[in-house]
């Protein structure tokens, strides 16, 4: 069996070496493992590092920023073409237990109708949201996502225990509503049926869009927390960003038009013009993209 896993780096010099290193040392058992990194255009010297340092992965570079989702796709394409069994999309700032991928495989294997596998995620350790909450001890065991709850009414993705230390609470494998794309482990063959990222959404809200997609179609979802890894919380982007304020903006009117109930579409269209007379600059600028059509990268620069 093979197992593609996609890493798409931008600028990550910082935090990309600790990801693929844990790549590197992954149990695979009888199961064959191939790492794909796709350069986003990076403007500092992570492409040099990748190349010196992990000779063995793939390497594609895409020489200009195609944003998450098309970025992604890239990787997705050749893996496809690879005919991998599996495709494993993993964030550049997250770090793996050795034992994440086996874990990953042996649930998928027990639950053969669940098409995505989301692992327990922690908070790397100094990157929690409140980190004067938490002592010494507790750090790297912070939870960041431990399966995905969409509240449908208010729209509003959330993570499972975030914030929360994690003494067992959430040991259980569970179905779940999403799963995040710091670790999504796909079969190929949802890939096939639902297609790959959208490429409208550029950043943030791709994953849920392709997880309803895959729901909508039968497929289920599980959380699995015997898999397991820590995330450098928005390293690229920067939270509360204005890159965010634009993103989110616009893309949560297209997720939440596409996939959420009557009742919330008609709430999401109320509250989009209030952001358009009262948001912040670039949520304005973001709702103008979406009722003009202006999606990929769009308007922000």
């Amino acid at each position: 069996m093979l197992i593609s896993a996609v890493v798409l780096n931008w600028n990550g010099q910082e935090y990309i070496e600790d990801c693929l290193t844990s790549l590197s040392l992954l149990q695979t058992g009888d199961h064959q493992l191939k790492v794909i990194v796709v350069d986003n255009g990076s403007t500092d010297a992570s492409v040099d590092l990748i190349k010196k340092k992990f000779p063995d992965s793939t390497l594609i570079e895409t020489r200009e920023n195609l944003g998450y989702a098309e970025g992604n796709n890239v990787g997705i394409r050749l893996a496809l073409e690879n005919q991998s069994d599996y495709i494993w999309i993993i964030n550049p700032d997250i770090k793996l237990a050795p034992d994440a991928l086996i874990s990953l495989i042996h649930a998928s294997a027990k639950n053969p109708q669940y098409g995505i596998f989301g692992s327990k995620i922690y908070f790397f350790p100094g990157f929690e949201f409140h980190k004067k909450d938490y002592a010494k001890k507790d750090l790297g065991k912070v939870i960041w996502y431990a399966g995905g709850l969409m509240d449908w009414k208010n729209l509003i993705a959330n993570h499972r225990g975030v914030d929360q230390i994690d003494t067992g609470q959430y040991d259980d494998q569970k179905e779940t509503d999403f799963v995040t794309g710091a670790s999504m482990f796909i079969k190929s063959q949802v890939i096939r049926d639902v297609g790959l990222l959208d490429a409208k959404y550029f950043l943030y809200f791709e994953e849920n869009d392709f997880c309803q997609g895959a729901r909508k179609i039968g497929w289920r979802l599980l959380y699995v927390p015997e898999s397991v890894a820590w995330h450098k919380n928005a390293q690229a982007t920067g939270v509360g960003s204005p890159l965010q304020d634009y993103y989110i903006a616009r893309n949560r009117m297209l997720f939440g038009l596409r996939h959420a109930p009557i009742h919330t579409k008609l709430a999401l269209v109320k509250e989009s013009l209030s952001l358009l007379s009262g948001g912040r600059p670039w949520q304005k600028q973001g709702i103008k993209d979406f009722y003009l059509g202006r999606f990929g990268k769009g308007s922000y620069a």
